[in-house]
Formats: structure tokens, sequence, C-alpha cells
């Protein structure tokens, strides 16, 4: 056998689709590709596996998703955003949507939501709801707090997780 025939066992069209014509090119691809999804892993995206019937339908029960983290590093949360909000470590979260900012007084009447006494359209709410919650005390959001609650308006006040929270407890937005 001659050397060329030992050291090249694989056809060659099948040699190139898989390593391509320049093997230390393609290396170099490789390592900048899994050099880049470390750093969007690390750093940007934070994969999230949903459990819970608070979002549904519009987020699944078993679903997985990712929070973009640099999301808020140029402005704040806004009312309709869908965030990921840290409770007491790094692996448990809610995911909740922005309804209440800074300084407004949220409440909710016969299932309608209310900021600062008006009512506001909520068309990601598909399934009504009965829910009376009137403002807590203090009325007003403070300033550094954000109103949350979920899409599943179905489920009893008393069962939805929901309410203020600080802004250095959200992570980032949900993506897609």
């Amino acid at each position: 056998m001659t050397a060329e025939v030992q050291k090249s066992r694989l056809p060659r069209w099948l040699r190139i689709a898989l390593i391509g014509r320049r093997p230390r090119f393609t290396l170099a691809r490789i390592i900048v590709f899994v050099a880049v999804v470390t750093v969007l892993r690390l750093f940007v995206l934070l994969p999230i596996r949903i459990s819970g019937a608070s979002m549904l339908p519009n987020y699944p029960t078993t679903g997985v998703n990712c929070v973009n983290r640099l999301a808020y590093a140029w402005h704040e949360p806004r009312r309709g955003d869908v965030v990921a909000i840290r409770l007491a470590g790094e692996h448990m979260m809610y995911i909740k949507r922005v309804v209440g900012l800074p300084g407004e007084t949220v409440e909710f009447i016969g299932g309608q939501l209310f900021i600062n006494g008006r009512p506001q359209p909520e068309p990601y709410v598909i399934f009504p709801c009965r829910w009376d919650h009137p403002p807590k005390t203090p009325k007003k959001l403070g300033a550094n707090e954000y109103f949350f609650v979920g899409d599943n308006r179905t489920m009893r006040a008393e069962d939805h997780e929901y309410g203020a929270a600080e802004r250095e407890r959200i992570v980032g937005k949900v993506m897609l």
C-alpha cells in the first residue's frame, strides 16, 4: 500500500465535507465558535426552564427559554416586558410581566388592570379574570420598584405570585 492510501481512509469528498479543504482554518473557526458560545452563555444568555402555570398560554409549562442579561444595560424595563426575577439564589427565578413602573399606583378592579386610576389594555391576557386587588400601602411603587404579574389570570389571585420587586432582582428580559 502506498502512503496516500494509508493516510486517508475516508473518501476525499467526505473528508472535505467534514474537515474542509484547509484543516487548520477549520480548527481555528471551531475554536472561535466555542469561545463565542462560552462568552454568550456566561455573560449574556441564561437558559431557563419554565415550570408553573402562571404565564400560560404565552409560555408553556414545560418550555425552555433564554434570558438576555444585557437587555437592560442601556434602558430600564418597560411595561409589558416579560422578565426573569431572581428570588433567593442563582437558580430560583420567576418569569413575570412588568405591569407597573416606579412611582405608579397599580390595582385590579373586576379583573381589569388600572395604572394611576386609568384602565390599561392587556392584549397578552387571553383568559379574563375577576381579580379585585386594591393598591397596597404605600399606594405608589417606590423609585426603584416594579410591579409584576403573570399572564394566566384564570388562577385565583391567592394562588398567583405577583407584586412589587426591586430593580436589582430583575435578571434580564425573557427572549422569544
